[in-house]
């Protein structure tokens, strides 16, 4: 099966209405039952439209901070546990996840990444920046990268990045690979100085989990808000702002205070910076005021419908928590 689209959102729904289909096969393997659809590749022609625009899949705090988590070279539970429960499951110490990207990409200076981006600027043409992500030691582990390879191509000044996963989670995991994938092909594509081209996702074995069959129908029944998609990244060598965004994250998770207009950061990423402290306010029930003040500070106004949607979220629970009425009922003796 090959998809051309331009977003996120339509190959989403292109997939999932496979995946509910009748041409789905089912499936059971270790994490349960599910629907599955082997040999597919598509195509996203935009890959800034990487955020779903849909009330079931716009997720932006998510992606972000695991994306952050990769790019710190961690492979550390605490750290995406904050922001992917789930990982929980993927640890086999309760402390750190086998699997973990970061290391595979950034385990230091002359990691993958980096010797992909020195690599592009000598040869343009090279058909050799290749990272490896899932090696033969994996075979050993129960949990292991569901990525295999990524490959960068310069084809006419534009950077074009190839996936392959063995397997991928089309509900709960696609939205999220699509946006770290799409993110990296562009810091490489800055770093290198070229545009930004296409972006392959191909995938072994895509697969929809039983208990992700209601949501994914629920997703193909809304209709699209406009297709929107993030701001271009600043042009030159993205890194020092990378390592400036890996130090501010950690100061927010931790409940450091931040002053955006000390740090250097363009713009573009101090609205990544306000996004981890919009989560923080949410996660941690602090006061909302200061929501609106750093929505208010937005340079960009993309990321609003998931800010006001998880804002409406929470006020959802406020008022359904139940009124707390005190058990005994003290009075004024002259009362």
């Amino acid at each position: 099966m090959y998809i051309t689209a331009r977003t996120l959102d339509d190959a989403l729904y292109r997939v999932l209405k496979k995946l509910t289909s009748n041409d789905a096969s089912a499936v059971r393997a270790t994490r349960g039952a599910s629907n599955e659809i082997t040999g597919i590749v598509f195509k996203i022609t935009d890959p800034r439209a990487r955020l779903s625009r849909t009330a079931k899949r716009g997720l932006v705090f998510s992606p972000l901070g695991e994306l952050i988590w990769y790019l710190s070279g961690s492979d550390r539970l605490d750290q995406i546990e904050y922001y992917v429960s789930r990982y929980k499951k993927e640890s086999e110490d309760n402390l750190t996840v086998y699997g973990a990207y970061g290391p595979r990409l950034f385990q230091s200076e002359a990691g993958q990444v980096s010797k992909v981006i020195d690599l592009l600027k000598r040869k343009q043409t090279s058909r050799r920046a290749v990272i490896q992500l899932f090696e033969g030691r994996d075979l050993d582990h129960e949990q292991v990268p569901c990525t295999c390879v990524l490959q960068f191509l310069i084809r006419s000044n534009r950077l074009h990045m190839f996936v392959y996963m063995r397997s991928n989670d089309a509900y709960m995991g696609l939205p999220h690979d699509v946006f770290a994938f799409t993110m990296l092909q562009e810091l490489v594509a800055r770093s290198v100085g070229v545009e930004l081209g296409h972006y392959k996702h191909m995938v072994g074995s895509l697969h929809l989990y039983e208990e992700n069959v209601s949501d994914a129908v629920t997703y193909l029944k809304e209709a699209f808000q406009e297709r929107i998609s993030m701001p271009p990244m600043p042009p030159g060598d993205p890194w020092d702002s990378i390592r400036t965004l890996v130090q501010m994250e950690g100061k927010v998770r931790e409940g450091g205070t931040i002053d955006l207009s000390k740090t250097g950061l363009d713009r573009y990423w101090q609205d990544l910076v306000r996004l981890l402290q919009i989560f923080r306010i949410f996660k941690n029930r602090e006061d909302m005021r200061r929501v609106t003040s750093l929505k208010r500070a937005m340079s960009s106004s993309v990321y609003n419908v998931y800010i006001d949607a998880r804002t409406q979220k929470v006020d959802r629970k406020l008022q359904d928590r139940p009124i707390q009425t005190p058990l005994f009922v003290t009075t004024n003796e002259n009362g």
